[in-house]
């Protein structure tokens, strides 16, 4: 058998470890593997699968990134590109928006396999997604340096992290790393009541603030630049490229007065070794997806549940967005 490994968007921590993984498996079982290059991209174009080895695979499991690059139309292309590349099943590591269209490839007939991955960890019924791990500890070691200068100069410190939809990286990176205060799109702060929070800071002595702010989150009274522009491949409106950090910190400066800076961490969620958690994981995951491939599943995906790997439906994990439960934000204004 021949498995295709196939790796779609973002970068994150821990992708090298799954295919690893998943390579290794299928060697180890004396079967054949070959990397799609460019994602879905590369079921539709000639020259972007090739053979893969053990050679390919050795040394990668420390770095971050996807050493596979990115189906801009057509299922029924992609499978007849896989199939004349002697491709008879794919493993497709990815969210969203990657796990649906590897959803549709099993519909079509050709058997395909998920692992998840998004630092977002947005994915429905998984409680681990590669990458969120790592994306955590980003932020967790941002905060803890900025609260140095914080407290230094008296100054607000807000942090624009990842997360178009969700919070799971703010509030995680946030609590981690001591920040009083968490703004995610499931629970929007207006800017009143930031300014009321900073002003209560100050009158308890409390003379800096750590703020986190989710990249996605809408704040009201918060003059937002506007966000429509160029659409990515799967239909998603590209962020301004002043973001709301940048908004909130001058926002927060001309109602109070304090002095404001904003840092905002971007793309370094995403690069840099992956974190010992996220390694494991998608090692565990990517084994398994070898194992389902090779036991004739598809339209499946292994996930981390109760604390082990349980496998359920693609559909499941791309059912609807896992958001950031009440309980768990609640927890974060304790400190605030």
């Amino acid at each position: 058998m021949r498995i295709g490994i196939l790796t779609g968007g973002g970068d994150a921590p821990g992708l090298n470890a799954a295919i690893r993984a998943v390579a290794r498996r299928a060697f180890q079982l004396g079967h054949h593997v070959s990397g799609v290059q460019n994602g879905w991209a590369g079921c539709l174009e000639d020259g972007l699968i090739r053979e893969m080895t053990a050679q390919d695979v050795r040394g990668i499991l420390p770095l971050g990134g996807t050493i596979l690059l990115k189906i801009k139309d057509g299922v029924t292309t992609a499978m007849r590109t896989l199939r004349h590349s002697g491709i008879d099943a794919l493993v497709a590591i990815g969210g969203d928006d990657t796990l649906s269209v590897a959803a549709a490839m099993h519909e079509a007939g050709f058997a395909t396999v998920g692992v998840p991955k998004t630092i977002d960890n947005d994915l429905s019924v998984t409680d681990f997604c590669i990458g969120f791990d790592t994306a955590v500890g980003v932020v967790t070691d941002a905060l803890d340096r900025l609260h140095t200068t914080a407290s230094a100069h008296h100054r607000v410190m807000v942090v624009e992290v990842m997360g178009r939809d969700t919070g799971w990286v703010a509030l995680m990176g946030g609590i981690a790393g001591g920040a009083d205060l968490i703004l995610i799109p499931e629970f929007p702060l207006t800017l009143k009541e930031v300014v009321a929070h900073l002003y209560r800071r100050r009158g308890d002595g409390k003379l800096f603030s750590i703020i986190v702010v989710a990249e996605g989150v809408s704040i009201p009274g918060v003059e937002a630049e506007s966000r429509e522009g160029d659409a990515d491949a799967f239909g998603h409106v590209r962020l301004a490229k002043r973001g709301v950090g940048d908004l909130l910190a001058s926002s927060v400066e001309h109602e109070t007065g304090f002095e404001t800076r904003v840092t905002v961490l971007g793309h370094l969620q995403r690069g840099g070794s992956p974190s010992p958690s996220d390694r494991i994981w998608a090692t565990r995951l990517g084994a398994c997806a070898a194992d389902l491939i090779m036991a004739g599943k598809s339209g499946v995906i292994p996930i981390r549940r109760d604390g082990g790997v349980q496998v359920v439906a693609l559909s499941d994990v791309i059912a609807e967005t896992r958001r950031v439960p009440q309980d768990l934000y609640e927890l974060s204004r304790i400190f605030s």
